[in-house]
């Protein structure tokens, strides 16, 4: 499976989004990373990356072929591997790409996302009207 043969099974869930497991198993065999937006303030991801980042009116994400690059803020520096952690953000940090999550930005939409990542886009739809354009990109492609 590709990204774009899982963003056209995707294409016309119904908002709140639950994606099938066996769907989602097939996305994270095929390193196939799913990312669309739920209530008003979470971009969530899905497949290959399996978190959420919080998009309250809006928000980016950072990811790289290793998945989601945590922000700095989040690092734990008292945890006993806080150098680990630190180490390995310094050296991510400056790699991969940037996810925009839109909030009522393009059209009737709740959500949008923008990125120079290579992607397929699918609908959601709540109550019949569109709320979120989500993203499927493969984790190889960044």
């Amino acid at each position: 499976m590709n990204a774009k043969e899982l963003a056209e099974k995707l294409t016309g869930m119904e908002y709140p989004v639950r994606i099938p497991e066996s769907l989602v198993a097939e996305a994270k065999a095929n390193g196939l990373v799913i990312v669309y937006g739920a209530s008003d303030d979470l971009m969530e991801f899905e497949g290959s990356i399996y978190d959420e980042v919080g998009a309250c009116n809006g928000g980016t994400a950072h990811v790289d072929s290793q998945g989601l690059i945590p922000d700095y803020e989040q690092i734990d520096k008292d945890a006993y591997n806080s150098k680990d952690k630190l180490r390995e953000y310094f050296q991510r940090e400056n790699s991969g790409k940037i996810i925009e999550a839109l909030w009522c930005k393009e059209g009737n939409y709740s959500f949008t996302f923008k990125t120079d990542i290579s992607h397929e886009t699918f609908e959601v739809k709540e109550d019949g009207e569109p709320y979120c354009r989500g993203i499927v990109f493969s984790l190889a492609s960044i």
